[in-house]
């Protein structure tokens, strides 16, 4: 029997006819021929052969030491990596290899009880987020479909819908009884929020259909007003307020709409607009005029005799109602003003005076004059009494009556 190979010797020999073999621990193993050339020919070649094998268990090695590929993965590359260990046709200290491969083999086998239980995580996870998104499509299919902005809430379900499709894509992959089932709720909730959004489009776009009815005929009235010029204005702004309860008809179909009908109101108004600046520009003379009477009008306050001031006042009058009306209103107010101020002094001058020479007054003014001085009379008679007895408290009660018994009287005129 061949002896055991010895650990000091090379990993491989060559026969004189070409044959190849590589030392294992049970002794040397053929591993192919290479009769066509030298003997370092054919070891350099199964030694390549060799090094290849080698570079595939680094590179699985390597892998696994930076991370990112799944053990599951680097457990099947260890297995496919293994069968090409076992008798291989290559010379080199295969069984180094073999037990590289073999520790890494334990190793991912650990690590890959460690993600079947991530990975169950990672679904349970996932059919909760699923969930959830069909929670919330459910709920918008379960909303009043009167009481639903519909454009905010197509906004959330395709939102929902990305994010569905996210996770589909980008999860894990989920059972297929339960994908399935979440799947058939989340189209369901989407199919019955698409047919309430249809029905109520179809409902809003009849009643869009009546206002833009409506709005019409109101526009074609406001245009049939033009003839009328200014004289239309009432009946215009009958018809604004018509419009404001008119509702809506769309936004194009509201502004289109509306522009022809503001477009009528510009025409009637525009018609009183020219009609005032006509009338203003009239009016420049009257202006003057009664700028004119108002300079007259300050002899009024001048007079002192009251019959002559009523006198000048009532021409004035007279001639400011015959120049007529004038325009702008605002101006003829402020004229209008200043001449009521002159009026109103007057009148005060001639109230004053009436109530100086009323009959009446005049003999109730007498009879107190008269009790005045009586009083007065009388209180003098007491001073002097008491002055005379010193009585201080009466002396000073005495003068204090008697100065305001003087003072009305001085009050009246006496």
């Amino acid at each position: 029997m061949e002896a055991l190979p010895s650990a000091d010797e090379p990993w491989g020999r060559v026969d004189e006819d070409g044959t190849v073999s590589v030392r294992e621990a049970d002794g040397w193993r053929v591993v192919g021929q290479y009769p066509d050339g030298s003997a370092e020919e054919a070891l350099a070649y199964f030694e390549r052969k060799y090094t290849d094998l080698a570079s595939e268990v680094t590179l699985l090695e390597v892998r696994h030491r930076r991370g990112g590929a799944s053990a599951s993965d680097l457990r099947s590359t260890a297995r496919t990596i293994n069968g090409k260990l076992d008798g291989a046709a290559a010379v080199g200290d295969l069984a180094s290899l073999v037990a590289r491969v073999a520790a890494l083999t334990e190793t991912l086998a650990a690590e890959s009880a460690t993600e079947a239980v991530a990975a169950r995580e990672a679904v349970d996870d996932a059919v909760k987020a699923r969930t959830e998104l069909v929670d919330k499509a459910e709920a918008l299919a379960a909303r009043d479909p009167r009481t639903v902005q519909w454009k905010q809430a197509t906004a959330e379900l395709n939102s929902l819908f990305d994010q569905w499709q996210s996770q589909q894509q980008n999860g894990p992959r989920l059972p297929k009884s339960t994908a399935q089932q979440l799947w058939k709720r989340f189209r369901d909730a989407r199919a019955t929020v698409d047919k309430h959004r249809r029905a109520f489009y179809a409902e809003l776009d009849e009643a869009h259909k009546d206002v833009r009815d409506r709005k019409t005929r109101l526009v074609e009235k406001a245009e049939a007003l033009a003839p009328k010029g200014e004289d239309g204005i009432p009946a215009y702004r009958e018809l604004l307020d018509q419009w404001k309860t008119a509702g809506r008809a769309g936004k194009k179909v509201d502004d289109a709409l509306w522009a022809r009908f503001k477009a009528a109101g510009d025409a009637l108004y525009g018609a009183r607009i020219e009609r005032e600046a006509a009338d203003a520009e009239a009016s420049r003379e009257k202006i003057d005029l009664k700028r004119a009477l108002l300079e007259e009008a300050k002899a009024v306050g001048d007079e002192r005799d009251i019959a002559k001031a009523r006198s000048i006042l009532t021409g004035i009058q007279r001639r400011w109602d015959e120049i007529g009306r004038i325009f702008p209103r605002d101006t003829e107010r402020s004229l209008d003003d200043e001449l009521r101020r002159v009026e109103n002094a007057l009148r005060t001058r001639e109230d004053a005076d009436w109530k100086r020479n009323d009959p009446e007054q005049k003999a109730r003014a007498n009879d107190m004059t008269r009790q005045l001085t009586d009083a007065i009379q009388k209180l003098e008679d007491e001073l002097e009494a008491a002055k005379k007895s010193g009585d201080k408290k009466a002396i000073a009660n005495a003068t204090d009556a008697l100065e305001a018994r003087r003072t009305w009287l001085k009050a009246l005129g006496g």
